[in-house]
């Protein structure tokens, strides 16, 4: 009898062995086959914002990399949800890329987006922006000046952003724990019309990235008076920092890419160090200095990326919590 059971167990075992080795040949062939058709790029959000030239600018480059073409698709829908679904259900062979910001985090720590982290994978982070408070300089000229009206004017400044589990939102709440100050977020559907209530005078301000707004600043319509940094920023030494005002907001808005959570190990590792081929060339970092994204190191891998993203989930929750 124990003779018969073990010939079982041994022929199991042997089944699932020869399983998992042919599961392994087969995932060790797709990554050496990988791309074999044009790579479907879908971006969680509209066009014209920082995740959208974010997305325009690699795809070239990515193409040159791996030898293959691509399409842009842009999602914007229910903050990029859609994207993240699409991506999500798409077959795990690598060849379908969400790029989204921390849009994706943030609605999920809101309840917003019916897409967890385990269901996709992060193939790399390329970018953190630099958060910053951006207002119509003819009515703040600096910093000092929007603090004063704030405090003189309890519950009536208004901050706007693109909607409300947004990072601008979270820029929101923490500044507003950390100043103490009395005023009020209005979420908009698009960026650009959160800038045209900032100039048109509506509300008092909003929370963005300078790589959004610097052709606004060329032309004097809207100014950053306050950057989440420790130290000020080389190209605008006269801007303050949280940190030097007392406040440890540092958090700003990352991108980077995803991919389905089946996709084979060895696609993705492909995928990160194409990613990183591209991240370390000249012409992406020259394109990192023009739009002012060089004042943080961007690049996380695969691994590390998903632990930041951890992270932050559960800060954003601390923070929707809290308010």
């Amino acid at each position: 009898m124990f003779k018969k059971h073990f010939l079982v167990a041994a022929s199991s075992l042997g089944l699932t062995l020869m399983g998992s080795t042919t599961a392994a040949i087969a995932s060790s062939d797709a990554a050496a086959d990988f791309p074999s058709k044009p790579l479907q790029f879908l971006v969680a959000a509209g066009a014209g914002g920082g995740t959208d030239n974010f997305t325009r600018t690699v795809k070239p480059m990515l193409e040159e990399v791996l030898g293959v073409q691509s399409t842009v698709i842009n999602l914007p829908s229910a903050s990029g949800a859609l994207a993240h679904q699409r991506t999500a259900n798409s077959e795990p062979d690598g060849h379908t890329l969400d790029f989204a910001s921390s849009t994706l985090v943030t609605s999920l720590a809101a309840g917003q987006n019916p897409t967890g982290l385990d269901e996709l994978t992060p193939v790399a982070r390329m970018q953190s922006d630099v958060m910053t408070l951006i207002v119509d300089p003819d009515k703040y000229p600096d910093f000092e000046s929007f603090m004063a009206h704030a405090e003189e004017n309890p519950g009536e400044v208004i901050i706007g952003g693109t909607h409300a589990a947004s990072p601008d939102r979270m820029a929101f709440l923490s500044f507003r724990d950390a100043s103490g100050l009395d005023i009020n977020f209005i979420p908009y559907d698009e960026e650009g019309s959160v800038s045209a209530n900032v100039m048109g005078g509506n509300i008092d301000g909003m929370f963005g990235e300078i790589s959004s707004i610097l052709s606004y600043m060329e032309s004097g319509d809207m100014m950053p008076i306050l950057v989440f940094a420790e130290e000020r920023l080389g190209n605008f030494p006269d801007i303050p920092t949280t940190v030097e005002n007392g406040w440890n907001l540092t958090d700003g808005n990352e991108r980077g890419v995803f991919v389905n959570a089946e996709t084979p190990d060895e696609i993705v590792a492909k995928l990160e160090s194409a990613f990183k081929e591209v991240y370390d060339s000249d012409a992406y970092q020259e394109y990192e200095e023009r739009v002012n994204l060089h004042y943080r190191e961007g690049w996380l891998g695969s691994d590390a990326y998903g632990q930041k993203l951890e992270e932050n989930l559960e800060l954003y929750k601390r923070l929707l919590e809290q308010n």
